[in-house]
């Protein structure tokens, strides 16, 4: 159920006010090579780094198998949780260096998907908060000691690929793929072996979320953009994807920011149905 009083971003400015607050746990998502010494070189004082691959995700050994970045247990994230000094009470703020895009809203999708309501994505990511002054940190930061962070299930709607494949095609549904318009055309691809679409999906790239500075466009904008995309059909009856389940969370957050209820997930997204001979779709001329 999404919480219409809390915002899903915060402003850095607005980071600036309260992270000294003893609820706030910053956390730094960000990706790259070395990026372990990257984050300890240079992060936000206070951020503690969470791994989308080693933390937020369960990779198997056939990508297949629930694609590139499956959702971890419950058990395994409940220990990330601990790990991070992340309660019930935490107020979660998290960042990146990708306007969001990668592990960002999916660390906020998966919070969400626990129940944790108190949780925000910074605004613009790092960039943001350095323009407004916050502290850099270079040292070890500590996790406070927390209790186990006790959680039942996933929460928020998903989808799986037998699904997706039943309903892609259907008048009354809408499956919205949120990958650059070049892979999703069939033109390239970059990380999955297969380029081209799920048959029957929209191409709606996160990046069109995004004003010229890398900021979310306002509320009413995406709201009045997504209502027209979905046009008459149920939320229950939508499902976004991208290529492995991270980055569509930056479009849920956006239909969050928005105001409207969470639509499904397809966490498998392109890295699994394009190994698992569905049918493709492309953009292709002859």
């Amino acid at each position: 159920m999404l919480d219409k009083n809390k915002s899903p971003l915060i402003s850095a400015s607005g980071l600036l006010n309260i992270h000294e607050n003893e609820d706030v746990v910053l956390i730094d998502t960000r990706m790259g090579k070395d990026i372990k010494k990257t984050y300890q070189k240079n992060h936000l004082f206070g951020a503690l780094h969470v791994d989308l691959n080693e933390q937020l995700s369960d990779i198997k050994e056939n990508l297949a198998n629930g694609g590139r970045h499956p959702l971890p247990s419950i058990e395994k994230f409940s220990r990330t949780l601990k790990s991070l000094g992340i309660s019930p009470k935490s107020h979660v703020v998290i960042y990146d260096d990708t306007n969001g895009a990668i592990a960002s809203a999916r660390f906020w999708w998966m919070m969400k998907a626990i129940g944790h309501n108190k949780v925000q994505v910074l605004n613009g990511g790092l960039k943001e908060a350095i323009k407004v002054g916050f502290p850099i940190g270079s040292k070890v930061e500590t996790a406070k000691e927390v209790a186990p962070y006790e959680i039942d299930d996933w929460k928020l709607p998903m989808t799986t690929i037998d699904k997706v494949e039943k309903n892609s095609e259907s008048t009354e549904y809408l499956v919205i793929d949120v990958r650059a318009k070049e892979r999703y055309n069939g033109e390239t691809e970059p990380i999955d072996l297969i380029a081209g679409h799920i048959p029957g999906a929209v191409n709606i790239p996160f990046s069109t979320n995004l004003d010229d500075n890398g900021l979310y466009l306002p509320s009413s904008v995406l709201l009045e953009k997504y209502q027209k995309i979905m046009g008459s059909k149920s939320i229950e009856n939508v499902t976004v994807h991208c290529g492995s389940g991270v980055t569509a969370c930056h479009t849920l957050l956006a239909f969050a920011y928005a105001g409207i209820e969470f639509p499904n997930l397809y966490v498998g997204s392109w890295s699994e149905w394009s190994r698992n001979k569905k049918a493709i779709a492309t953009n292709l001329r002859e």
